[in-house]
């Protein structure tokens, strides 16, 4: 048995999302557990190079990790050709162009989401991935994570009969940063540095509905900016100019998907993210972790009475799905199959294109909430026809 070990550019990972998912519960996590082991027996051991721009940061970070390499310029780790991969966590106004320089050096390249600001955008990279000839993808964290992997599981075993109808709530309420910090940096409130709500999380549902469902066919959504006075991370006031919720409804075949999400909400359900599926025989209400199921056979016959209180306690008439597998991190499981992909040199499934999917996603639910009407998404979408042309 031998060990290969792969030396990972980290971009970005001063940042809240990038340091604790990526570089501490993932890439960490992997090196300090001696790698991974390969199909053929052999281990993959990883090699964390962090790049960013505050040096200050870079060193303390690297120190306390015990990590050898720290660097702010780019340029330089790129050209260095013992690097295999290059991993973007910036904001999203940053990323397109530090991508296209790594796919230019010739390296792999997985990123955050949004891939880019705009398809158009997208699409350049999907070219550029292709040109490159390396093994792209794009974080899909949510379908690793136990409650969408029950969910999944359900779906693929018939449980659901036909599936009639999906609702999907999302959000918290993130504090304005006067009273209390906000718990969310500020830029996601601003427009012009990427920010928003449909940008950020349209993404997301757009792979976690055609994972269990399908393509999403057509959309009406409006957005809006429920706050629009929020404190930056210095204490001083700034116009909050992206928007902070999203109300939509996605046709997906004859799947009507209804989905609420927003940072200007307050929790009354078991998760911060919950989706109901109903269908035929049965529905479930899955979160990130757990998934509670009523099948057609145990469900409750309630009569609607508006003068007499409701006795019945709705919630304990629904059985919880078991693990019945232990659960990884669902962003550590998913860098684990990238890793993979790369070694044996597999196109991963969550690749650019199907990131460029989810920004067409973001694009249609813009257009309703700009238009006020419902907007129709290609059958066969840019993304995929330019992948297809590529080939």
């Amino acid at each position: 048995m031998s060990t290969r070990t792969l030396r990972i550019a980290m971009n970005g990972v001063t940042g809240r999302m990038g340091y604790r998912q990526h570089l501490v519960r993932s890439i960490l996590a992997i090196r300090d557990a001696g790698g991974l082991e390969l199909p053929d027996g052999d281990r993959l051991q990883v090699e964390p190079v962090v790049v960013g721009r505050n040096a200050e940061k870079l060193a303390d970070l690297a120190a306390r990790h015990d990590i050898a390499e720290w660097s702010t310029d780019l340029d330089a780790v790129l050209a260095d050709d013992t690097i295999d991969v290059y991993f973007d966590a910036q904001v999203t106004s940053e990323r397109k162009k530090a991508i296209l320089k790594a796919l230019a050096a010739g390296r792999h390249v997985y990123t955050e989401k949004p891939l880019a600001e705009t398809v158009e955008e997208g699409l350049e990279i999907v070219e550029a991935g292709h040109a490159a000839g390396t093994v792209n993808g794009v974080v899909h964290d949510k379908i690793y994570l136990p409650g969408l992997l029950k969910l999944k599981r359900l779906v693929d075993s018939g449980f659901f009969g036909k599936v009639l109808s999906v609702r999907g709530e999302f959000g918290y309420w993130v504090f304005e940063g006067d009273l209390i910090p906000a718990q969310r940096p500020s830029w996601n409130y601003r427009a012009a540095d990427g920010g928003g709500m449909v940008l950020d999380m349209f993404c997301h549902w757009n792979y976690v509905f055609e994972h269990l469902f399908g393509r999403v066919d057509s959309v009406i959504a409006k957005a809006v900016t429920h706050i629009d006075r929020r404190w930056d991370e210095q204490g001083r006031p700034y116009a909050a100019t992206a928007d902070d919720a999203a109300y939509a409804i996605f046709e997906i075949g004859d799947v009507i998907v209804q989905m609420n999400s927003s940072w200007a909400v307050r929790v009354d359900r078991k998760e911060l993210v919950e989706f109901q599926v109903d269908g035929t025989h049965g529905s479930a209400v899955a979160g990130l972790f757990g998934c509670r199921v009523q099948p057609r056979v145990t469900t409750p016959k309630p009569v609607w009475n508006p003068d007499l209180p409701t006795t019945e306690d709705f919630r304990a008439q629904w059985d919880e799905v078991p693990d019945n597998a232990e659960f990884s991190n669902g962003f550590r499981a998913q860098w684990e199959h990238y890793l993979r992909d790369v070694v044996t040199g597999t196109p991963h499934p969550y690749d650019f294109a199907s990131a460029v999917r989810g920004l067409e996603l973001v694009e249609a639910g813009l257009t309703s909430s700009a238009e006020g009407r419902r907007v129709a998404l290609e059958t066969r979408t840019r993304a995929t026809a330019r992948e297809g042309a590529l080939r």
